[in-house]
This record gives structure tokens, sequence and C-alpha cells, in this order.
């Protein structure tokens, strides 16, 4: 059974999305059989990497909200976050555009390393605070998965899997995506948001039971 995942690696929800989903998939007595395919998602695809702005800064303009009142939002993310055992350190996220990152991703895909490369992305902004549409910073984090960095220098440096970038984000549309995370089962039922693990659970039974019978 087929789950796609339409994620931006740069969504704080997304992250904690995928930790729910992968709390209800260890559950799902049918694991073994589930293909997880990450699809890509911009939130912002017009953002401009500023790597010397704080991202409390950047929400403060674009939300037209006070920089304290960002970083109180990106505290109470902060904690849902540690419920799901993650560790947030959003003072140190870097505003930067998520497509080269996207594209790293669709290079991993082809490996069977796109999970790998979606989880070493989300810690690498959320936790780390690394610039993700440095080339050299996303080559060094293929080479942590194991890609192989001259052919990840390769493809960053020309324009390949733009246009897979591209048909996920055309995709999103026509399935009706307004946010992400959005999870698509088996090509027929859609669960959007970072949903309780209870929630995922079920729908992995429906959809597999739907599919089965």
């Amino acid at each position: 059974m087929k789950v796609e995942i339409w994620s931006d690696i740069m969504c704080p929800f997304c992250y904690i999305g995928k930790r729910k989903f992968e709390s209800a998939l260890a559950q799902f007595e049918h694991k073994d059989d589930v293909d997880i395919v990450w699809k890509s998602f911009q939130l912002n695809p017009d953002m401009k990497t500023e790597a010397g702005k704080n991202i409390n800064q950047y929400l403060a303009e674009i939300k037209g909200w006070s920089v304290e009142q960002a970083k109180e939002m990106n505290d109470r993310v902060t904690e849902m976050a540690k419920q799901v055992g993650l560790e947030y350190d959003l003072n140190k996220a870097v505003v930067a555009n998520s497509f080269n990152a996207h594209r790293l991703i669709q290079f991993a895909k082809n490996t069977g390393k796109g999970d790998a490369a979606e989880e070493r992305l989300f810690k690498a902004y959320f936790t780390e605070g690394k610039n993700v549409d440095d080339l050299h910073v996303l080559s060094q984090l293929a080479g942590d998965i194991g890609l192989n960095i001259t052919e990840v220098d390769e493809v960053l440096k020309s324009a390949a899997f733009s246009d897979e970038v591209q048909q996920d984000v055309y995709e999103a549309q026509q399935v009706g995506v307004r946010g992400v995370p959005f999870f698509v089962l088996g090509n027929k039922y859609a669960v959007s948001g970072a949903q309780e693990s209870a929630t995922f659970l079920q729908a992995l039974k429906t959809t597999w039971d739907e599919t089965h019978s």
C-alpha cells in the first residue's frame, strides 16, 4: 500500500507529523507492506534565503507580528515537538528557500533514501540551524546518509530534479493540498495535518481493509 506525504522540510508541523505517523506505522500489522513516498511542497516558494536573518524576525515581517509574538509562537511549536521526542532550536533556524533541499530529496528517492534525506534535512533545519539552501551544506548532509557526494554536487550545481519538484507541487494542487503535512493513503484517503497517531493508525487500517477486501 502506497502512502504519499507532501511535506516541506521547513514546516515544523511536518516533522512532528512524521513522528506521529511513524508511531502509528510501528503499530500497524501490515507495516512491512507500506511504501512511503515523500512529495515536495513549498510553503513559500518566493522566500529569499537570508542566512543572517533570524526566523523570528522573518515571521514578524511577513505576518505583521512583533518579534516577541513570533518567538512565543515558535516556543509553543517547540513544546509540541518535544512531546514527540524532537528537539527544536528555532532561535538558530536559518531563513532559507527549500527548493534545492527538495531537489536533493528527489535525487535521494531514486536511491531508496528519500525518508533518510527527509529526516536529515528536518534535523539540520530545526535542530542544528543549518542553511538548507547552501549547496555545500546539502552535500555534507547527503554524505551523512550515505549518498555519493560527487554525484550530489553535480546534481545540485545543475537544474537536475527541478521538474520532479514542480511535478509534486502540481500534483498537490490537483489533489487539493492547502497545507502540509498532507497524507494520501492508497490513492483513496487523505489525512491533513500532524494528526494524532491513533488517527493515522485508523486511516491505515481502513485503507488497507478496503483495498484488500
